[in-house]
C-alpha cells in the first residue's frame, strides 16, 4: 500500500468534517506501513497533534482504519520517542560500561591466574548476554518506532536459544550455563516479561518469588508462575517469608503496604544471591531507566546494610552483585510488556495490586493517593499510557 502524507491529512480532515469535530490543522511527520502485519504508524510532531488525528473516543482513527482497510493504526507522537530514545541510549552507554568492564577485569584475571592459579573473572559468564541485551537496544533505537520484540528474535540466529545445540560453539554456551542469576517473579507482567526477555537473551536465570501467603500471593498468581516457568523450563524457587507484622499494620492502617513489601523482597533476594553466589538479580522496574538500569552493590555488608536496610544477612562476607532493571533498560512500555507475555496464555488478573492492597483501600480509603502516586509515576515515565492510567485510578473506586 502506497501511503502519501498529504492525502492521509485530507482523509484525516474529511472524517474530522464528517464527525463534526473541530476543522484542526493536521500534523503528521512520518507514516510507516508493515505489510506483512498490515498496520501502519502515524508519527505526529507532539501529543495535541496525535489527540487531532485519533479524535473524541477515538472515532476519527477508528473510521480511518475502517476506510483504508487496515488491520491496526498506531499513532504516536515524535516528542514521545524522543524522550524514549534518549533514555535508550543513556542506557547503552551504562550497558556497554558494564561490558567493558567486565572483559577489562576478564583480562587482568587472566594474568592473575598464570600467576597463582587464580579462578576466571568473578562475572565473566555475564559478557555474552549483556552483549545480546546490547544488541537489542541498538536495533530499538534504530528502528524507535515500530520495532517488534517478537521479529527481532525470530530473526536472530547468535542468541544463545537458538545456538543451545550447536556443538562448535561449547565454549559460549559453558558460560551461559554456568552463569549465576536471579530474577525476581510475581507473577505479574513486569516481572512474566522480564523473565521471557531474560531468557531469550541467554541470562539462564533462576526465577525466585518470595511468598508471605495468599493475602500476598494469591493462587492465580502461584498458576502463573508455574505454567510460565514450566513452560519456560526455567528453574523456579518459592521462598517463605513472614510478613505477619508487614499485614497487621497495614490493615491497622499504619502505612501503605506496597514500599514495606519492595525492602522485603530486595533484601530477601540479595540476602539469596549473598548466600548462593550470586553474580546478578534481575527486577521488573520500570522506572530506572538510563544510567540507574543497572546498579552494582559493592557489598562489604555496612555499604549493603546501608543501601538496603538490611538487618537480617546472614554471610557477612565480601560480594559484588548487580542490579538489572530490564524492563527499563529497553524503556519499554506496558502495552508492549502485555502483548510479549500474552503469547504464554497466562491469567489475565484484573485490578491493581495483590488482595492485600485491595484490602488496605477499602479500609482506609485515603492511602489510595500512594497507590495513585505510583500509577502517576509509571505515566510520567511513558510506561503507561494517561488513558491506561485512568483506567487503574477508576479501579480503585468500582471495587
Amino acid at each position: 500500500m502506497k501511503l502519501v502524507k498529504e492525502d492521509l491529512i485530507k482523509h484525516v480532515k474529511k472524517i474530522r468534517k464528517e464527525l463534526d469535530h473541530d476543522d484542526s490543522d493536521i500534523n503528521i511527520n512520518e507514516i510507516i506501513y508493515n505489510s506483512e502485519k498490515d498496520e501502519m504508524w502515524i508519527i505526529t510532531p507532539d501529543r495535541p497533534d496525535k489527540s487531532i488525528v485519533i479524535g473524541k473516543g477515538g472515532w476519527v482513527v477508528g473510521r480511518l482504519r475502517e476506510e483504508l482497510h487496515i488491520n491496526r493504526i498506531h499513532v504516536e507522537s515524535y516528542s514521545d520517542y524522543i524522550l524514549k530514545k534518549y533514555r535508550m541510549e543513556l542506557s547503552l552507554e551504562t550497558v556497554n560500561s558494564f561490558i567493558n568492564k567486565e572483559k577489562q577485569q576478564k583480562i587482568d584475571d587472566k594474568f592473575k591466574k598464570q600467576k597463582n592459579n587464580t579462578k576466571k573473572s568473578e562475572h565473566e559468564s555475564l559478557i555474552k548476554p549483556m552483549e545480546n541485551l546490547k544488541s537489542l537496544l541498538e536495533e530499538r533505537i534504530k528502528n524507535v518506532y515500530n520495532f517488534s520484540l517478537d521479529e527481532y528474535f525470530n530473526q536472530k540466529n547468535d542468541f544463545i536459544i537458538n545456538n543451545s545445540n550447536n556443538n562448535s560453539d561449547n565454549e559460549n554456551k559453558n558460560k551461559i550455563n554456568e552463569s549465576k542469576i536471579i530474577i525476581a517473579l510475581s507473577g505479574g507482567v513486569d516481572s512474566s516479561f522480564s523473565l521471557a526477555l531474560a531468557k531469550k537473551l541467554g541470562f539462564n536465570p533462576t526465577a525466585i518469588t518470595i511468598d508471605p501467603g495468599t493475602i500476598v500471593l494469591p493462587k492465580q498468581f502461584k498458576d502463573n508462575i508455574n505454567k510460565l516457568c514450566d513452560d519456560l523450563e526455567i528453574t523456579h524457587k518459592y521462598i517463605q517469608v513472614n510478613y505477619d507484622e508487614l499485614i497487621n499494620d497495614s490493615l491497622n492502617g499504619r502505612f501503605h503496604p506496597c514500599g514495606r513489601c519492595s525492602d522485603i523482597i530486595e533484601e530477601t533476594l540479595f540476602n539469596y544471591g549473598i548466600k548462593n553466589n550470586i553474580d546478578m538479580v534481575i527486577f521488573g522496574d520500570m522506572l530506572s531507566t538510563g544510567s540507574q538500569c543497572i546498579i552494582k552493590y559493592n557489598l562489604d555488608f555496612d555499604t549493603f546494610n546501608n543501601i538496603l536496610n538490611a538487618k537480617n544477612i546472614e554471610n557477612k562476607k565480601n560480594k559484588e552483585i548487580f542490579r538489572l532493571n530490564l524492563p527499563a533498560t529497553l524503556s519499554i512500555g506496558k502495552e508492549e510488556i502485555r502483548n510479549t507475555v500474552e503469547k504464554y496464555n497466562l491469567e489475565k488478573i484484573k485490578g491493581f495490586g495483590c488482595p492485600l492492597l485491595y484490602e488496605v483501600h477499602k479500609k482506609y480509603p485515603y492511602l489510595k493517593k500512594f497507590s495513585i502516586q505510583r500509577i502517576l509515576r509509571e505515566t510520567r515515565a511513558g510506561a503507561l499510557e494517561p488513558g491506561e492510567a485512568l483506567n487503574l485510578i477508576w479501579s480503585f473506586y468500582k471495587a
